[in-house]
């Protein structure tokens, strides 16, 4: 009876944490749209940030509601996650947050994937 409560706990956690991101993206574009329609946003989105895409499209139609952006369309380009193995000096692509090489060191330097900014918006 724990656990469904616990995992909607996590699922409930991980939606808030989208949405206070997501929230403080459209802050920044109404901000920088100055009264104009915002008509798109683009935004890149590391692997490394622990934001789901498809939580972040859900969180902005709220989040732009009753502003300059309602309607706006939200444009994610997704960036891999990447890690130079200082032991065996290779580049690893990380699919999570564990930095790992397959040569099992632990002396990985993250080189992608921690990027969250707005690449650009479309105003009218």
């Amino acid at each position: 009876m724990s656990t469904p409560t616990m995992i909607q706990s996590g699922r409930d956690e991980a939606a808030l944490h989208e949405l206070s991101i997501t929230q403080s993206v459209v802050d920044a574009v109404c901000e920088r749209a100055a009264g104009r329609t915002v008509h798109s946003v683009k935004v890149e989105v590391g692997a490394l940030t622990a934001v789901v895409p498809e939580a972040m499209r859900f969180c902005f139609d709220l989040a732009v509601e009753g502003t300059v952006a309602q309607g706006a369309r939200l444009d994610i380009v997704a960036r891999p996650g990447v890690a130079h193995c200082g032991d065996c000096d290779t580049d690893i692509v990380l699919d999570d947050l564990i930095l790992l090489c397959a040569c099992g060191s632990a002396d990985v330097r993250v080189t992608s994937g921690r990027e969250l900014r707005i690449l650009s918006m479309e105003v009218g």
